[in-house]
């Protein structure tokens, strides 16, 4: 398959989406949809909403029923950035190419809409039609839960614990499949549900999206020391500078790269009961570790 043409084809459904679900800028008082609209219409690959998608095709069912998913956790993502930017996380300037959130519309309307688009993105999630309600309430419980003390907070708590300081293996896995890994398990776990997988076809998905997770991380990870910011969008070697624990401060680039490419063919091999419908997702796994950004 042309993973190029597939990216952008869903891609071109999420930002249409997208546009669609946020509020236009116009609307009294201005400037907070604004700060909303700028972080989430500002680029990025849509990775974890093209893995909702693809999810729900994976298992036969109709992508369009996962499309308000897909954008609710491309929502949640956009939040997750603004926060993490911010002078008292990761203070960072630039994402994406361009000035922070808050460096455009001040710290206070950056925290107001990330919290603004992470309560959108349940709104979205909760007005899913043509998909049984008890459906779209597990997934909205699951996506909550990634997003949340299951997930992404623990993750991002573990790491400001954990700057300056030497982790070993076991805390640095923990804070990443949490962090990153939870928002893009969770992504393939609700484009299933979604599009009708059996028990046996979600908990697959469930660890091919737990091996991605960590394969990304990794990817990232190797793309701070390496990566190109003009393709990047963003900073190289803010980690370092952080003295964050990263795999390659704790396992060098070479161990790094290989466990990547470990994680990935996990991921693979965790579809192998999957026909060509699955297809993308395989090509998605090998995406993560090939991308330059």
């Amino acid at each position: 398959m042309n993973l190029q043409s597939y990216l952008s084809e869903k891609c071109r459904i999420i930002d249409s989406a997208l546009g669609e679900y946020l509020p236009p800028e116009d609307r009294f008082p201005e400037v907070i949809f604004r700060a909303m609209r700028y972080s989430v219409l500002s680029g990025g690959k849509r990775l974890r909403p093209t893995l909702v998608l693809a999810a729900c095709e994976a298992v036969g069912g109709d992508p369009a029923t996962a499309v308000p998913a897909a954008c609710a956790v491309e929502l949640i993502h956009s939040y997750s950035l603004i926060h993490d930017d911010l002078p008292a996380m990761d203070d960072d300037d630039f994402r994406r190419g361009k000035p922070t959130n808050h460096k455009v519309f001040g710290e206070a309307m950056a925290i107001l809409a990330g919290d603004a688009l992470q309560a959108l993105a349940f709104e979205i999630i909760t007005g899913t039609k043509g998909v049984a309600p008890e459906i779209v309430l597990e997934v909205a419980r699951r996506v909550a839960s990634a997003a949340g003390i299951g997930g992404m907070v623990t993750g991002q708590v573990v790491d400001m614990l954990s700057e300056g300081k030497e982790i070993d293996a076991e805390t640095l896995r923990f804070m990443h499949a949490h962090k990153t890994g939870a928002l893009i398990e969770v992504s393939v776990v609700a484009g299933g549900l979604l599009g009708g997988g059996t028990p046996e076809q979600i908990k697959s998905l469930g660890l091919y999206g737990d091996k991605v997770g960590l394969a990304f991380q990794i990817a990232d990870d190797i793309l701070d020391i390496e990566g190109d910011r003009a393709k990047t969008g963003k900073s190289a070697g803010s980690d370092l500078r952080k003295r964050k624990s990263t795999y390659p401060s704790l396992f060098g680039l070479d161990e790094s790269r290989e466990l990547a490419r470990r994680a990935v063919d996990e991921a693979v091999a965790a579809l192998s009961a999957f026909d060509v419908c699955a297809d993308p997702l395989r090509s998605l796994a090998r995406f993560v570790v090939e991308r330059e950004s």
